[in-house]
């Protein structure tokens, strides 16, 4: 089962890292990843129908997700949409777009050879699948990790934090805003190259709940890995992406039937949210108590209102009589 999460999180962490680029590092929501990831899945299987290779046909893929970036980096800066509008523009146009280069809803592979078809057969297919999605994932978190030490990276991440101080000092941010959209979206379709492969088809729908796939390995992954360094972000997504996975897996494996997958999703993704926002709570509550204990005050003193009104009521009482 962990072998299994292994290979499965790491052909979804392009997909992971794609989505933290606009959520975490240009703090925008964009929906168009439910149509780039497909998007990704049927250009690749397209493209390999027609006698490319795997490895051509992937980063076809991969470039089409990036196109469909630009358009909602277009629709978000030039035309000023609201960014959450430009996103769901860009993915209901997507579902046609891809309609037409699929020429149906499913396309299947026949005998083509996927990108483990390059690796010995001797191995077994999970080992296969853990070596294509590390190299994959790795090749990515390198030439993130190098273009963020760039002028280029670091005016991109000056835009995510501040838009109106980065343009005060000459950033071009609509540039920024849509190159951002471009590398996640082409992260995203990656992703989506991946898994059409690994599953043999691509489908009109695998791209529907996406986004809070994406979400929820985010938001695992700052939990179990967090830091201030770009690389160990952009490593705390990879691990979010394995462990969010282990978990859909596990709750598989304790009966859950597969049509349920998608409101686990959203449990899982409502619990990583809640949970630090509870453990903030109780931590600013126990702080509170140890700061009153110390200074003399009675704890009664920050419980609810209702407790702090009762001697109140008593000593109005005892005023009038």
């Amino acid at each position: 089962m962990l072998v299994t999460s292994i290979g499965q999180g790491l052909l979804w962490a392009p997909l992971v890292i794609g989505v933290f680029l606009t959520f975490r590092i240009l703090d925008i929501p964009d929906l168009t990843t439910e149509g780039s990831f497909p998007l990704g899945a049927a250009v690749t299987i397209s493209a390999m129908l027609q006698g490319q290779s795997a490895v051509v046909a992937s980063l076809w893929g991969c470039l089409a997700g990036c196109l469909a970036g630009w358009v909602t980096g277009v629709l978000d800066t030039k035309l000023k949409m609201p960014s959450l509008l430009a996103g769901i523009l860009t993915m209901t146009g997507l579902y046609s777009v891809n309609m037409h280069i699929m020429g149906k809803a499913n396309i299947p592979l026949l005998d083509q050879k996927v990108l483990t078809g390059y690796l010995p057969a001797s191995w077994s297919a999970e080992l296969q699948t853990i070596v294509v999605g590390g190299v994959v994932t790795a090749v990515v978190l390198v030439a993130l990790v190098l273009l963020f030490r760039t002028r280029l990276g670091l005016s991109l991440m000056a835009t995510g934090n501040n838009r109106a101080m980065s343009a005060a000092n000459g950033i071009y941010t609509d540039r920024m805003v849509i190159i951002g959209y471009m590398v996640s979206n082409g992260c995203i379709a990656l992703s989506g190259a991946l898994i059409a492969q690994s599953n043999g088809y691509a489908d009109i729908g695998m791209g529907i709940g996406t986004i809070v796939i994406g979400l929820a390995s985010v938001l695992v992954g700052e939990i179990f890995l967090h830091g201030r360094r770009m690389w160990i972000r952009l490593a705390g997504m990879v691990l979010g992406a394995v462990i969010y996975r282990y978990l859909l897996t596990l709750a598989m494996g304790l009966g859950f039937p597969v049509d349920d997958l998608k409101i686990l999703s959203a449990i899982i993704l409502v619990i990583v949210i809640c949970l630090p926002l509870l453990q903030n709570h109780y931590r600013t509550r126990q702080q509170l108590h140890q700061y009153l204990k110390q200074i003399g005050v009675d704890n009664h003193a920050t419980t609810s209102s209702l407790d702090r009104q009762a001697p109140t009521e008593g000593l109005l009482s005892r005023n009038d009589k």
